[in-house]
């Protein structure tokens, strides 16, 4: 084939493999939750012990993530001082604790499909919580999307067969602690010309989370699981369920980094549909028309702030494109008028 054959190719190629990337994303994220609901749910494999999951993945993560930069080298470490080190990645891991706890916590009280629902609510807890912490502008037509999205959430809430008050206070409050999260990681990271990748991030962060459960874990957990003489330590189980954990956040990486942060977004969206189809069809959960009506409102209002976040994005890098075009042409422009006095001065001369 000549060369338009060839590059049609290589762009067929681009496509597959940033399908690829997707479809691995989706499959694990999906995995995780299915089989932290399988993990935590009373009715199934039936171990309600979040922290004690959140503790084990965390303490794998950090083994592995350690692994591969000090033993294997895959990736080079991050230069952080100290004080860095307390002052900007331990409020973020002490933030993520948190979010995991409570996240992993509302699998024992609310359906898959809710939670996911639920978790509609994220671009809402980021925008307020950045207009908060003055990270965002405050936009009238922004925060009335929001509300939309808030309103739809409500709707699926109000059509939940199974709602749970704790349950869905769980969640609220996992949503609210990673959406600090996200924000805080742009304040005490971001602004110091620090970036962490999915593996550098688990590096740092996960001893934090490990540390920072650990004192719940001995007063709301270890007592219980003591006097739970009769379980026993699967390593199947928790083993290949902390790998999936671990797979995911390389998953994060590879996806962000061969495609785009939105591609991640609209993949969550599928994830989202999947997730409430499983639960209905294969867990037997109850989905109710309200719920699903709801839902769509919500999934409208997030499509619609992810497309004006991407068309925000697309006229900020034209802008940038446009003032480095202007300063290479003042730049030329400059040149020229300097060559010309150049040869005035020795006509002159």
């Amino acid at each position: 084939m000549g060369k338009g054959g060839s590059l049609s190719d290589g762009v067929i190629k681009k496509i597959l493999l940033s399908y690829t990337y997707v479809a691995i994303w989706i499959f694990l994220s999906f995995t995780v939750i299915v089989y932290n609901k399988y993990i935590l749910d009373k009715k199934m494999y039936n171990w309600p012990f979040p922290i004690s999951l959140t503790m084990i993945h965390m303490s794998f993560c950090s083994t592995l993530a350690f692994l591969l930069i000090k033993v294997f080298k895959v990736v080079e470490p991050v230069s952080m001082s100290r004080d860095v080190y307390l002052s900007s990645v331990v409020p973020i891991g002490a933030l993520y604790s948190l979010s995991l706890w409570l996240s992993n916590s509302a699998y024992i009280y609310l359906s898959v499909s809710f939670i996911q629902m639920l978790k509609a609510l994220m671009p809402v807890a980021v925008y307020s919580i950045g207009v908060l912490f003055k990270k965002e502008g405050f936009k009238t037509d922004t925060m009335a999307n929001m509300l939309s999205i808030s309103f739809g959430v409500a709707i699926a809430a109000y059509g939940e067969a199974r709602f749970d008050t704790w349950g869905v206070i769980l969640q609220l409050g996992a949503v609210a602690f990673e959406a600090t999260r996200l924000v805080m990681i742009q304040i005490l990271l971001t602004s110091k010309g620090i970036t962490l990748n999915p593996i550098t991030s688990l590096y740092y962060v996960a001893p934090c989370c490990f540390v920072f459960l650990l004192f719940p874990w001995i007063f709301v957990e270890l007592p219980v699981l003591k006097e739970t003489s009769s379980f026993h330590f699967d390593f199947g189980i928790f083993g290949t369920n902390s790998l999936c954990a671990f797979a995911l956040n390389l998953a994060v990486f590879l996806l962000v980094g061969k495609t785009s942060a939105l591609t991640m977004n609209v993949a969550g969206v599928v994830k989202d549909w999947l997730l409430i189809a499983f639960s209905w069809s294969v867990i037997k959960d109850t989905v109710t028309p309200i719920n699903l009506f709801g839902y769509g409102l919500a999934f409208l209002g997030v499509a619609y702030y992810n497309h004006s976040k991407l068309q925000a994005l697309k006229a900020k890098e034209a802008q940038k494109k446009t003032a480095q075009a202007d300063e290479e042409a003042g730049r030329l422009l400059e040149e020229r008028e300097s060559e010309g006095n150049g040869k005035k001065s020795e006509s002159q001369s």
